[in-house]
């Protein structure tokens, strides 16, 4: 950038610009250390981060984990309709129901934290946040590791018989947990948690391209549901339901297709009605709505689950109750939960809105 262009730039270009060759010489040293001497840096490659920025990356490795679910997640839902899947003994049905529910609490608790940053802090980055994205991203790879096991066991289980089954079942595991927590558990350093950055007001742009990316971590679970609820209805599976678990299907492929729309809205509002300007008028706009499409798509999941332990059981009242406990499970993760901690937030700090102030006077 040539001196008369830097003159004619806003004051917070060209601070940015010095922030950014900064970055760039830092991110050039940490290239050239040898391995094991980046202890004391900011940030893993030398560059000054925030707590916007270790959020937002939080926020797409939730995004990136989920997609990882999504794929197991489909496939639980999907492999009840196929032909052969009767052909499977009746306890691996009921093993393959209980990979369903451990998938289920993977996908609700990684999108805990993007409805916990919207109700709770209300889009503005704050430590508590940050804790929430790293402790629910950890935790929910317990679920998805044996998720993984249960769906291999019952695969092979019918293909090779049951010892090649369980072998293969708590490898396929066993491979997951070495990978997703025994590495980082290993490279992990002490004393470096990384939460000791500053909270300060959030600027618009970042809550917005946060509450963005919330909604891309969001909209996997409705992707991988509602492919399979419109090409389940095809098949003949599906024909010999009785006409009210077949309403039920109907009703929750509704469910989750609003949910879709809901969530994939705040993108086309904001390129459409504010040509991807920074607006608060639109975040608070959007972050309504994305809260808002956590209900169907809740509502959705969980119709569904009652008609796979349908499938599974052939009765409706046990169908029903797993289909019920699968809604208060989600209802409980995305919105009482957030609720909570911003009831206790307010009462703790006298504060709303995320806003950083003094605690409220006591008596």
């Amino acid at each position: 950038m040539g001196v008369a262009a830097a003159l004619q730039c806003p004051r917070h270009a060209v601070e940015q610009r010095l922030f950014d060759i900064e970055n760039d010489y830092l991110a050039i040293d940490w290239f050239l250390q040898p391995v094991g001497t980046h202890c004391g840096h900011e940030s893993s490659y030398g560059m000054k981060e925030t707590l916007d920025s270790r959020l937002k990356t939080a926020l797409d490795e939730s995004r990136l984990l989920i997609l990882g679910a999504q794929v197991l997640f489909g496939f639980q839902f999907q492999a009840v309709f196929q032909e052969r899947f009767n052909e499977i003994s009746s306890d691996n049905k009921l093993i393959h129901g209980v990979g369903l529910l451990l998938l289920l609490v993977t996908v609700g608790g990684l999108i805990v934290p993007s409805m916990q940053h919207q109700i709770t802090y209300r889009g503005e980055s704050r430590r508590g946040a940050l804790k929430a994205a790293t402790a629910l991203a950890g935790a929910s790879l317990l679920p998805l590791a044996l998720g993984l096991g249960v769906a291999a066991f019952v695969i092979f289980d019918h293909l090779l018989g049951r010892t090649s089954g369980f072998a293969l079942g708590c490898g396929f595991a066993g491979v997951a947990l070495a990978l997703l927590y025994g590495l980082g558990f290993a490279l992990k350093r002490s004393g470096e948690t990384g939460m000791e950055a500053e909270e300060r007001i959030t600027p618009l742009k970042t809550k917005i391209e946060q509450l963005l990316t919330e909604a891309r971590v969001m909209i996997p679970g409705g992707q991988a549901l509602l492919g399979f609820q419109f090409v389940a209805t095809l098949s003949k599976s599906f024909s010999d339901f009785p006409p009210s678990v077949q309403y039920v299907h109907a009703a929750g492929l509704c469910a989750v297709a609003l949910s879709v729309l809901l969530l994939m809205t705040p993108a086309a509002l904001h390129r459409i009605a504010y040509q991807g300007g920074e607006s608060a008028e639109f975040f608070k706009i959007a972050s309504k709505i994305v809260i808002a499409a956590a209900l169907p798509l809740a509502a959705g999941i969980s119709a569904d689950v009652f008609v796979v332990f349908y499938k599974i059981t052939e009765s409706p009242v046990v169908a029903s109750t797993v289909g019920v406990i699968a809604f208060g499970l989600l209802i409980g993760f995305w919105y009482a939960y957030p609720l909570w901690r911003a009831a206790e937030r307010r009462g703790r700090y006298g504060i709303d809105h995320g806003n950083v102030r003094q605690p409220a006077a006591k008596g």
